[in-house]
């Protein structure tokens, strides 16, 4: 049979480039299933998503529909069993627990160093400022360890990847809780923050696998709220211990969690990957597939690695998905930057102890808690409203309005907390301003994870990378800089500037409603080898 042809008169060019690279000995195979992925692939540029079939004009005949009737699902499933979208809902809400728990261990261990710098500089005769650079080694390598894993992913699958990258977190944190010296202890946070941000950093490619469009958001929401509150949580925790325990302890704690989200792993986690495309290769035993020899024998027809390693490349370079990184550096890194030197401000301001410092992270806790539960309904009514007004089609720029609504929580709760540490206005003020900064950027932080998702939808991995990235890099940058920016100019103008920074950004929220569509129907689609 000869190679199929650079384009098929009436396809969608998406799908023939998904599959152009192929090996010639799989064309067969590929070609026998075209016209089955043409009907299963969703995503058209130029289109966006048609969702409700009573009043879509397009014809719908032979599609499967959610249990009302008129919902389509998005992508169309197999008839394969084995294929994600046809698992049960407990065993999908099972595997999306098991990765929320993993990917809520990375901040939680990485802002476990925020509370215990202060006996750390103690014990090491340094100031906590010097001992912060290992927080902030932490948080970069967050980031950076997110790109390798979604390549890898792509080239080996999901399930090895965070097996092998989750034992050597484990190892990494029972390091860091054993490290006698500075030097040492730093090492480790660096390995750790690089291997645990596994499943943080790919956790959109598990929804993508196993949820229809219809329900992603609020998958979304539930996986970001164990992110967004894992670094709140690290402190409050070490608080408390480190008030009558030594700082080690709170990271044998940290330890002990890792140690418990590996057999999770090991015991419950499964290989979504799933082309539709073509006929699933074997499955192999548990063991092979949660090793990868499974999935080795198989990589022929995934991604070659140079291929793996440009996709992360070609979907940066979409200009929707570059702004919104950048928006997203540029409004999320006060987060991390307010929360590993809390401590720092807090202790002589208001005379607290760790007990004290402990209570003061119930706030954030209590703020992602709100946050979830008003996104769980914000964005499905958001989507549904468009929808209806518009005959059945959704655009991805919809998921943005939310930032409507979240965004000036953030400006205000920023300038209210450099008043409150400047003018020493009472610790529950404090408490209240940082609450509203962290329940905006919960909203915030679904609503931009869930664009870039239903722009690229076959870029999931990446996008997960790309937003992890933009979140901890400006979160390194200002773990360095906080506290020196608030002793050189007051709390008043160096977050009074944050806040100004936020309302800048938002500008970049603003050119995606007006031209999003227009720049991804410009940049055309990914033409990736597979999904």
């Amino acid at each position: 049979m000869d190679p199929k042809p650079d384009h098929v008169e009436g396809s969608d060019p998406e799908i023939e480039g998904a599959h152009s690279e192929k090996k010639p000995h799989h064309q067969t195979q590929i070609e026998d299933f075209q016209t089955k992925e043409e009907r299963l692939h969703e995503f058209h540029e130029t289109e966006g998503y048609i969702i409700d079939v009573d009043s879509a004009s397009n014809d719908v005949a032979g599609l499967k529909l959610a249990k009302d009737g008129h919902t389509r699902l998005i992508p169309q499933p197999s008839d394969d069993p084995n294929d994600p979208l046809n698992w049960t809902r407990a065993r999908k809400h099972l595997i999306l627990f098991v990765i929320s728990f993993a990917s809520f261990l990375p901040d939680y261990g990485s802002a476990t160093g925020a509370v215990t710098l202060l006996p750390q500089a103690v014990e090491w005769n340094m100031t906590p400022d010097e001992v912060n650079k290992s927080q902030a080694g932490n948080v970069f390598m967050l980031g950076a360890g997110g790109v390798l894993v979604v390549i890898l992913s792509a080239y080996f699958g999901r399930l090895p990847v965070v097996f092998w990258f989750l034992i050597a977190a484990t190892a990494t944190a029972g390091w860091c809780a054993g490290a006698t010296t500075f030097d040492s202890f730093m090492g480790a946070r660096i390995l750790n923050g690089f291997f645990s941000t596994v499943t943080q950093a790919g956790g959109l490619m598990f929804i993508q696998d196993m949820f229809f469009f219809h329900e992603r958001a609020r998958k979304i929401n539930i996986w970001a709220s164990f992110v967004v509150m894992s670094p709140y949580v690290g402190p409050l925790l070490a608080a408390f211990i480190t008030e009558t325990k030594p700082w080690p302890v709170p990271f044998w704690v940290y330890f002990a969690m890792s140690v418990l989200g590996l057999v999770l792993v090991i015991a419950f986690l499964q290989e979504t990957y799933y082309d539709r495309s073509i006929p699933p290769p074997p499955r192999g035993s548990r063991i092979a597939r949660l090793t990868g020899s499974a999935q080795w024998k198989s990589r022929h027809l995934r991604n070659t690695f140079p291929q793996a390693v440009m996709r992360t490349v070609r979907v940066v370079m979409k200009p929707t998905i570059a702004i919104s990184c950048v928006f997203y550096i540029f409004t999320f890194a006060w987060a991390v930057g307010i929360n590993t030197t809390l401590a720092i401000f807090v202790t002589p301001l208001y005379g607290f102890g760790p007990k004290q410092v402990g209570y003061f992270y119930f706030t954030p806790v209590v703020a992602v808690a709100l946050g979830e539960a008003v996104g769980h309904f914000l964005f499905d009514a958001l989507a549904k409203q468009y929808i209806r007004s518009h005959k059945g089609h959704f655009e991805p720029e919809v998921r943005l309005r939310a930032t409507f609504f979240s965004m000036p929580l953030v400006i205000i709760g920023l300038v209210l907390i450099g008043q409150c540490f400047e003018n020493k206005w009472h610790f529950m003020a404090t408490s209240i301003c940082w609450g509203l900064y962290v329940f905006g950027m919960m909203i915030t932080t679904v609503s931009l994870s869930s664009y870039c998702l239903d722009s690229y939808p076959e870029a999931s991995g990446e996008v997960s990378a790309w937003l992890n990235m933009s979140r901890t890099l400006g979160g390194f940058i200002i773990s360095y800089l906080q506290v020196r920016w608030a002793e050189a100019q007051g709390t008043k103008t160096s977050f009074g500037v944050q806040a100004a920074v936020c309302a800048a950004a938002f500008v970049f929220v603003l050119i995606l409603l007006r031209w999003g569509k227009a720049m991804r129907v410009w940049a055309g689609p990914l033409n990736f080898a597979t999904s």
